[in-house]
């Protein structure tokens, strides 16, 4: 067991806002909230196991390298661990044990029957070619042969991952058990047991959750404008959804900075002229560039931060002109900008909501794979509609019912679901 204090020491720049603290602040608020027995904040506020293994790999000069390679296991009180495998620079064992922990207030809010992890390693993976991460990937598995499996944690991708990377997972175990295991992981090729609507899924639960917190307001997706930071897998499946539906998709972004039209973007045709630039939109032919920072400032209806965490903080928050904001990424308004935020009325729809369109078709996969039975795309996205659906509805009747934020009504629900659970089983011995 690693203790918040453990976590704490490791000391970043001044600057720096640590998604674990703030992870920590959230459950804080939702305890308190909900006046939970302090015995079970004290258990909510660890993770049950962290493990961190070394990676030794012969890159294809040659050269041995030893990585390192984190798991982090919050909570199963409600069912297997659940959670993404990321490989990016910022990788580091607090930003993994924060993202572990909200992702078992996310299952638990969306009702679906898992707990929280997280997984990553601190490389940049377009630093290394496909062989090289094939080694990576299959040897960071292999290390945690004993720590996974489709009762136990079940990985999928996350940033820097994908399918092709769950793919070399699901072989290094299946080999090492010695027959096929399609549940191990999800977000796994068609081919070999992935689901159909995976990849659109987080979007499209983005989507959802936009529409209905419109409809609240007696408003509907057609002509609002909507700005996007991030173009990766979830920002440009929204803004597709979000396109055909209506929506006016006026500006979006990579990491080098993004691409603005007042009129809106042509969608379709950004996106096939990123396929055939290297991901790209710089050069595209409608709209005139803008940078990350000035993004998240237009005036719009609707902001969509779908890129890393820590992009709106109290030096921006008063900037933001947008009425709606939807965080597709984990984390991407502070707890400080959140509170300015809030204040000036701004509606801000909660990562542990807006983002669990991911995990609930990664659960809808592991239930195809448990069964041997798989289902088109319509009947995924229905299913996944109906638990987004049904989990917005409760956060605004817990909101409306308590008098509190959506985000603290999010976590709220999360929090009591997973403190209810434990109460009930008990503490063992």
């Amino acid at each position: 067991m690693v203790s918040m204090s453990t976590l704490a020491q490791e000391t970043p720049s001044p600057a720096y806002i640590c998604p674990f603290d703030q992870a920590c602040s959230y459950l804080e608020a939702a305890a308190k909230e909900l006046k939970l027995d302090q015995g079970i904040l004290e258990i909510l506020s660890h993770p049950r196991k962290v493990v961190t293994v070394s990676i030794p790999v012969k890159l294809d000069n040659g050269e041995v390298r030893v990585l390192a390679g984190h798991r982090v296991q919050h909570s199963d009180v409600l069912g297997p661990y659940k959670g993404g495998i990321r490989y990016h620079p910022a990788v580091t064992l607090r930003e993994v044990s924060a993202l572990a922990m909200l992702m078992t207030w996310k299952c638990a809010l969306l009702g679906i029957p898992y707990g929280g992890a997280k997984g990553g390693i601190a490389i940049d993976p377009k630093r290394y070619s496909i062989s090289e991460l094939e080694r990576i990937t299959r040897r960071y598995t292999s290390e945690l042969i004993k720590d996974i499996g489709p009762a136990v944690d079940i990985p999928a991708p996350d940033m820097g991952t994908s399918a092709r990377e769950m793919a070399w997972m699901m072989d290094t175990y299946s080999v090492n058990v010695g027959h096929a295991v399609p549940g191990v992981v999800t977000g796994k090729p068609l081919a070999i047991g992935g689901s159909r609507g995976r990849e659109m899924a987080t979007g499209r639960g983005v989507m959802i959750i936009v529409r209905e917190a419109l409809a609240t307001q007696g408003k509907s997706l057609a002509g609002v404008r909507v700005a996007i930071q991030g173009f990766g897998n979830v920002g440009s499946a929204a803004a597709e959804l979000l396109h055909q539906k209506g929506a006016k998709i006026i500006a979006v972004s990579t990491g080098a900075g993004g691409i603005f039209s007042p009129d809106g973007l042509d969608i379709p045709a950004l996106k096939a002229y990123a396929a055939a630039n290297h991901r790209s939109i710089f050069g595209f032919p409608q709209g005139t560039s803008i940078s990350n920072a000035d993004l998240l400032t237009l005036p719009c209806d609707v902001l969509i931060p779908a890129a890393l965490e820590n992009q709106i903080t109290q030096e921006n928050a008063n900037q933001i002109q947008a009425q709606i904001i939807a965080e597709a990424a984990n984390g991407p308004v502070t707890l400080e900008a959140n509170l300015l935020l809030e204040a000036r009325g701004v509606t801000v729809l909660p990562d542990i909501l807006a983002n669990a369109g991911g995990v609930v078709v990664s659960y809808l996969e592991w239930v195809q794979g448990l069964s041997y039975l798989f289902w088109d795309e319509e009947r995924v996205n229905r299913e996944m509609e109906h638990l987004m659906v049904q989990a917005y509805h409760q956060v605004i009747a817990q909101s409306q019912q308590r008098q509190i934020p959506l985000r603290l009504a999010a976590y709220s629900l999360g929090v009591g679901r997973v403190a209810q659970a434990l109460s009930v089983r008990g503490l063992y011995p």
